[in-house]
């Protein structure tokens, strides 16, 4: 049995946030779009990424590396997706 794999979009944001609840919305739905994975991390939960991230959530990584902070531009994270 082979493990699930790695989400390739990570969303590092916290609850009670408005752009995170922005940049979770337009994730979920190119993401949903072009059948790729993803996961969400709350700073929260996690001092290391509150430490790193704290003041530029919400934050979106692809394939671990840095895309966007505080927005996420749809066209943007389609075209990356899709290359």
């Amino acid at each position: 049995m082979s493990a699930a794999p790695e989400p390739r979009v990570t969303l590092i944001g916290k609850p009670d946030c408005h752009l995170c609840d922005d940049a979770r919305q337009i994730i979920s739905t190119v993401c949903a779009d072009l059948n790729v994975t993803w996961t969400e991390l709350s700073i929260l939960d996690d001092p290391e990424l509150a430490d790193e991230y704290w003041d530029e959530i919400p934050v979106t990584l692809i394939d671990g590396n840095v895309h966007n902070i505080y927005r996420v531009d749809e066209a943007r994270l389609r075209a990356k997706l899709s290359a």
